[in-house]
């Protein structure tokens, strides 16, 4: 059986009133959005757009996001579904089709009932570039930090009072600067990343997400921020913390790995449409992540969508036909070799 599983969430920029626009027959160059002409998807900084020539590109006009994460999986996987439907002749076993919401904040099968779904492995149309099959997360935890501070008149706080906000902002710029954030990694490298910072003079709530692709690198990156927090604290005598961690997801190659034949008719369906498949690491997570130590292991394939969560963000309309293609491919290859 066969799940094919999409994650959606809006990005923190609007995505209403959208309004597509397509260029047609892309000759190369930079792209500039009609509706706000300082928005330009500019060649030098997208080399995906070197392989897009003569392509028809879809983006917003420059004024909402275009939501193609994960629009252009819903469409990939709607067509793929349609064309078999329509094509009896093709062999293929049962098919599972599964949409999810708040995948991207790492509840999007907190619902999911697999004994309902009844399915054994599955897939997420969900990545970027042409070929791509991803069978690697990060693993991922949330910490959170209370700080219960010390207040006081102001006009009476001389070595009394004790500002929660000026003791998240010491521990804050206690990490390092030049390493261990998303603005200073890549490739495998993870990262401690401050989210979300609510404060008042009396207390504080200061959120971190962790991410690492060894499950054991949290530790040491959740046990950095507990020796900051104590080193500052140790200073502010009224004051007290609490640290609270709680798992997200963990890197789904662990699962994977136990389950070689997932990926390798991946590679053969992406070997089937045309393509030179690549195999990739996601430096984020998706519902596969979770699906997988659910006991559904579940890789992504790549939907073609790029500068996701951004007013930037476009596809190709020939990368989402391939990306059809191969779902199709998939759903052969499995009944092929069963």
């Amino acid at each position: 059986m066969l799940l094919l599983a999409y994650g959606y969430v809006t990005g923190s920029l609007q995505e209403k009133n959208v309004n597509p626009v397509i260029h047609k027959n892309y000759k190369g160059g930079d792209i500039v959005l009609p509706k706000d002409k300082t928005q330009i998807i500019k060649f030098s900084e997208h080399p995906q757009l070197k392989t897009q020539i003569g392509n028809d590109i879809i983006t917003t006009d420059g004024t909402t996001l275009l939501g193609a994460d994960n629009k252009a999986g819903i469409a990939e996987i709607m067509d793929a579904a349609n064309y078999l439907m329509t094509h009896p002749e093709i062999k293929h076993g049962k098919i599972r089709i599964l949409f999810t919401p708040d995948e991207e904040v790492g509840r999007g099968v907190d619902k999911l009932d697999m004994k309902k779904l009844g399915s054994e492995i599955g897939y997420t149309i969900d990545g970027a570039d042409l070929g791509s099959v991803e069978d690697e997360t990060f693993s991922a935890d949330s910490l959170t930090i209370k700080i219960k501070g010390f207040n006081i008149h102001p006009g009476f706080a001389k070595d009394q009072m004790e500002n929660a906000i000026k003791i998240c902002s010491e521990i804050i710029l206690k990490l390092p600067k030049d390493s261990l954030s998303p603005e200073t990694t890549e490739g495998k490298e993870g990262f401690i990343h401050p989210v979300s910072l609510k404060s008042e003079v009396d207390s504080a709530t200061l959120k971190f997400i962790i991410r690492d692709f060894k499950t054991e690198g949290l530790k040491r990156k959740e046990d950095l921020i507990k020796n900051i927090t104590e080193d500052v604290l140790s200073n502010f005598k009224r004051s007290k913390y609490e640290i609270k961690i709680e798992e997200s997801y963990r890197n789904m190659k662990e699962i994977l790995d136990k389950n070689p034949d997932i990926i390798n008719n991946a590679i053969e369906a992406i070997k089937r449409a045309g393509l030179k498949p690549k195999l990739d690491s996601i430096r984020g997570g998706t519902d596969g992540s979770r699906l997988s130590f659910m006991g559904l292991p579940c890789p992504n394939i790549f939907a073609g969508e790029h500068a996701f969560h951004s007013t930037l963000e476009w596809v190709s309309v020939q990368d989402m036909e391939k990306a059809v293609e191969t779902i199709i491919n998939l759903c052969m290859i499995w009944e092929e070799k069963s």
